[in-house]
């Protein structure tokens, strides 16, 4: 048996002892105790790479989703820009692959009015429901009604007697003009003669009706029931004249009229006739 000193006393002890029998102090020692720390979770040491590598595919996953999502969005605003400037038909996409899900905007349904893209809210065009006020003639029309009283008393149509619408009474006119009367009459009278015997007394008859004409501003001619219709005339105050041979007679129509805007009915007292002896024996 072979033998040691112990470190601490130095008293001889056997090799293969535990401790100095001196001292008391150990000779072997312990063999090391080997701890193992296992994690409290059990988590196996390839989860760590697993759990790197699902993040990352994830992360990829969402980038294409979100990517996708953002592309349909903006087709929906430029279909919507594209059926807002045109017609209410909603555009359809040409970009699309036959794999993508086509999208389609839906026009709204609401009764708010869809603004246009200048910010100017559409003008809608009410029919309206009210008439256009009448048009107010500025112009007159005279209907003349004429007649003549006959030898008997009985009224008759005037038929083709000419009337003027003159500027002046008749004998102003003639004054005016320096037309002489037939000698031993007036001229109011004058005139009957020379209507009843044209061909005898012609000098004054063209100078009282070329005088009468200049004055003259609108004139008409009576049909077969002695009416005139004048027509176009502007309103204001106008003499009425007439000299209207009858057998060998005449009847004559000199009074103020006023012309109004539309129609005036001017219906004329029958006119008697005055005849004219004729004392030159022709």
């Amino acid at each position: 048996m072979s033998l040691i000193f112990c470190p601490e006393c130095g008293h001889e002890v056997s090799a293969n002892a535990v401790a100095c029998p001196n001292c008391g102090r150990p000779l072997v020692a312990p063999e090391p105790t080997v701890v193992v720390r296992r994690n409290q979770a059990g988590f196996p040491p390839w989860g760590i790479p697993a759990i790197i590598g699902a993040v990352v595919l994830l992360g990829l996953l969402m980038f294409f989703l979100f990517r996708g999502s953002n592309d349909d969005s903006n087709v929906n605003i430029a279909l919507r820009a594209n059926a807002n400037r045109g017609t209410n038909v909603p555009a359809t996409r040409t970009d699309i692959s036959p794999s993508e899900p086509s999208t389609v905007s839906v026009p709204p349904t609401s009764s708010e009015p869809v603004m246009p893209p200048s910010g100017i809210p559409p003008t809608t065009s009410v029919p309206g429901t009210s008439t256009a006020p009448p048009t107010v003639p500025d112009r007159g029309t005279a209907v003349i009604q004429a007649k003549v009283v006959d030898r008997r008393g009985n009224p008759q149509p005037a038929r083709s007697a000419k009337f003027y619408l003159l500027d002046q009474d008749p004998e102003t006119i003639l004054s005016s003009a320096n037309v002489q009367p037939i000698e031993g009459n007036t001229l109011t009278s004058s005139l009957g003669l020379a209507a009843v015997f044209p061909d005898r007394f012609s000098d004054f008859q063209r100078a009282a009706m070329r005088a009468i004409s200049a004055h003259s501003k609108y004139s008409g001619t009576t049909d077969s029931s002695g009416q005139a219709k004048v027509a176009g005339v502007a309103p204001k105050e106008y003499y009425l004249f007439c000299i209207f041979r009858v057998g060998h007679g005449f009847a004559m129509w000199d009074s103020p009229v006023t012309i109004t805007p539309g129609d005036n009915l001017l219906d004329l007292s029958p006119q008697p006739v005055t005849d004219i002896n004729d004392t030159s024996g022709e």
